[in-house]
Order: C-alpha cells, then structure tokens, then sequence
C-alpha cells in the first residue's frame, strides 16, 4: 500500500447524529413505569350491574310534582332524564325510549285534571308494571328539615315486615330495590352510606321517607325529605301492558272519592232543610198566664152575659 494514500474516517459529529441516545429525562420515566406496575399491579374495578333508570314525566304535571321528580332524581345517580311526554302518544311509546336510552326501567309521572298526581313503576321491556296514586307530597324545598347527607351517596334501604306477608307487596318491594338501590361501582356514585331510604306499608299505603345517618354507633337518624305516599291500583304482567296480575279491592278513584264528599255535603244540606222545615210547620201557642186575670177590664157584654 502506497504511503500517499489516506484512509477517510468517519467524523465524530457523524457518528453521534446516527446515534441518537434517548434522553435520560424519558428513560427515567420508563423505568418508574416498570416499576410501579410491577411493585403495585392496578386492579380494574369493574361496574358489573349497569343499571339505568329512565325517571320523567308527562306533559301538564304542575310545579308540585315536578319538584317532587327531581329531588327523587337526586336520591338516584343511576337515574337518566328525558322530556315531557306528548299527551297523544301512548304509554307503550316509553319501552322505545327506555330502549333508546340505554335504560332497563323507568319511573313515569303523570297527572289528571291538574289534581291526581299518579306514578308507574315499570321494568322494561318484559315488566312487570305497577302504576299508583301519590299522595300527601312533601318536597326538600317545602319541608326545609335540618337532615343532610352528600349528594350521590350509596343509600340503605328499608322495609317493614308487612312486605314479606303478602305475595304482591313481595313483588313491589323487589322493584323498589332495583328502582333505588344505587348499582355497587356507579360511576357516579360515592362508595359510602349516608342516608336510609324506608318504605313502611301501613294503612294499605307505602310510606316513603329519608334519613340522614348522623351517628353510625348509636343509629341516630335526621330526616331530609322528601315524603310522599304510594297507593297501589294495579300490577300489570308486561311493561305498561299485559294481564292484571293483582287489583287492589280497597282502592278508590280520586274522582269517587270526590262525588262521594258532594253526595254527603248534599245529605247534610237536605237534612238541615228539612230540620228547619219543622220548626217552622210547629205552632208556637203561647202559656197562659195566672196573673193575666186581676187586671182583667170587665165589658158590657159581660155584665148583659152575667145579668
């Protein structure tokens, strides 16, 4: 090999701009992430029970009924919202918008003449269903009671005996615990008690209340509200349809009980009339008097009598 010939080597800037090292900022970050995932391996929660609640309402519910929904929203985090349902359309229109939303029951309001305020209770699409009439309402905002507890909480329920001595009320206490059990790992729900929500079925009614837990050692309650109750009427076999499964025989109509509060109005009317009727037919004869003779005037045609 000849001396004048020059072997060319490469550069260090070439090398080291085919070499590109990572920078050490990066491969610190990778390996905490190795590390962490195998010191501590991340457990997935799953949220297996997903269900849904599709809670709303038909068009020309008043103000009363409407704040009684949302506070019932409040108390559900599982529970969706939808708009007011036409007057037109049927109640088997609302398994398509259950569908449609992604939800497997629903809580439907309704009212009739401005004055009934009644409530479905359905699990969809294959039932049951049971539809009653709400009374005594009280909402959060009327009561004002000194109760609280954290909004989303996971609540307790509650029910009296009577719901285990009678086969319907078995059934209705079974969709009352899917309507407002919060499903476990909701995620929007918070992963602890607070509240108690109790359902005590007296006088053929189901009374429902709801208490803050303030003291969980010695189980001291404060309620919150709201207060409402439910009288059955009906328990269909499908989902706002099918065969009549139970009939409550003590129930009666808003409208019966009104014209029966007319038909006794009336019979007390009739019976004061007739009462003064009476009174006025009796012949009020005055009581003589014994004095009335001493200062009796003697006439001429008493003296031509006694003569």
């Amino acid at each position: 090999m000849p001396d004048d010939l020059v072997v060319a080597q490469p550069s260090e800037e070439s090398v080291s701009s085919k070499k590109r090292k990572r920078p050490k900022s990066a491969e610190k970050k990778g390996k905490k992430k190795k590390g962490l995932e195998a010191s501590n391996p991340v457990k997935k929660m799953t949220w297996t029970n997903k269900q849904r609640a599709l809670v709303f309402a038909a068009r020309g519910i008043t103000f009363h009924a409407r704040h009684l929904m949302n506070d019932l929203k409040v108390l559900m985090p599982h529970a969706k919202s939808d708009s007011k349902l036409e007057r037109k359309e049927g109640l088997y229109a609302i398994n398509e918008i259950c569908e449609m939303k992604n939800c497997n029951m629903t809580m439907f309001f309704e009212m009739r003449k401005k004055l009934d305020l009644f409530m479905w209770l359905s699990m969809v699409p294959n039932g049951p269903s049971a539809r009653f009439l709400v009374q005594n309402v009280h909402t959060m905002d009327e009561l004002r009671l000194t109760g609280n507890h954290l909004k989303s909480s996971r609540p307790l329920l509650t029910f009296n005996k009577a719901f285990d001595e009678q086969p319907h009320l078995a059934l209705i206490k079974e969709m009352l615990k899917q309507m407002f059990a919060t499903p476990n790992m909701h995620p929007k729900s918070k992963p602890f008690y607070d509240h108690v929500l109790g359902f005590t079925y007296l006088d053929g009614r189901i009374w429902f209340r709801n208490f803050q837990i303030t003291d969980q050692t010695e189980g001291s309650l404060v309620e919150v509200g709201p207060r409402f109750c439910l009288w059955l009427i009906k328990i269909f076999s499908g989902s706002f349809s099918g065969n009549v499964i139970y009939e409550n025989p003590n129930y009666k109509s808003p409208n019966q009980y009104r014209t029966e509060l007319k038909i006794a109005a009336s019979h007390r009317y009739k019976a004061k009339a007739e009462k003064n009727a009476k009174k006025a037919a009796v012949e009020i004869v005055p009581k003589e008097d014994e004095l009335d003779e001493i200062f009796h005037t003697i006439t001429q045609d008493e003296l031509k009598q006694a003569g």
